[in-house]
């Protein structure tokens, strides 16, 4: 594959990540789409490897949005310029901190957005509680599942 291959494979995962944070928007199989594309002109076992990964925990992150309460995000104030601070936090609490950085990234983001918002540490935990409860954490365990296959995608690119 291509380095430009390489690259329109990145900028769909990057196009999924974000359509994960826009309701409505199929951000994870547009994720999963772009490994299935990547595996299917690379060859090689490590690209089904991933692919085969990719599945799985796209399909446990889909259970878990199932148990997970229903999205509301939009009845307790969350805001698109939210979805962008916790979709920044969440990527770089992931890069700084390999994988587990990316709930208290995502976390650290809706809260610096409510700070700001807000402009007091009380009223931000409160709206911080809200959103996670009203369906900030299903959008966190299938942004965490989107990081993790992105993150995948990019240790095989690299790797081979």
């Amino acid at each position: 594959m291509g380095a430009w291959e390489l690259l329109l494979v990145g900028l769909v995962l990057a196009l999924g990540l974000c359509g994960v944070l826009v309701p409505g928007v199929p951000g994870s199989w547009l994720v999963w789409a772009g490994v299935l594309w990547w595996a299917l002109t690379s060859p090689g076992t490590l690209a089904w490897a991933v692919l085969v990964g990719a599945t799985v925990v796209l399909l446990l992150s889909q259970v878990v949005r199932w148990v997970l309460p229903p999205r509301r995000l939009r009845e307790s104030g969350a805001t698109p310029r939210m979805a962008v601070y916790a979709g920044v936090g969440g990527v770089l609490g992931f890069v700084l901190l390999p994988v587990v950085g990316a709930v208290p990234g995502f976390m650290g983001g809706v809260y610096l957005s409510e700070r700001l918002r807000l402009g007091r540490h009380g009223e931000a935990m409160a709206a911080l509680r809200t959103a996670m409860r009203s369906g900030g954490s299903s959008v966190l365990a299938e942004f965490f599942a989107c990081l993790l296959i992105a993150g995948a995608w990019l240790g095989a690119v690299l790797a081979g």
